[in-house]
């Protein structure tokens, strides 16, 4: 049994890290700073991770899947 089945399509994938690399150059070019900027830049981690783990936990109270249906 999975405990965590991926529930990130590849179109997800793509726009969480097309946000990410966006909020880290935010910061870098310091258009972003102060807690704005930190905010950023943690949101950056997490949608990267969730984009390369393929899983999303805020999905799960939602029921929501953005991957390709699983056959039961």
């Amino acid at each position: 049994m999975k405990i965590m089945k991926k529930n990130v399509g590849s179109i997800d994938k793509i726009i969480r890290l097309v946000l990410a690399m966006v909020f880290v150059v935010l910061n870098l070019t310091h258009v972003t700073t102060g807690v704005i900027g930190i905010v950023l830049l943690v949101l950056a981690i997490v949608f990267a991770a969730t984009s390369f783990i393929g899983f999303c936990p805020l999905y799960l109270p939602f029921g929501l899947n953005t991957g390709a249906k699983e056959e039961e």
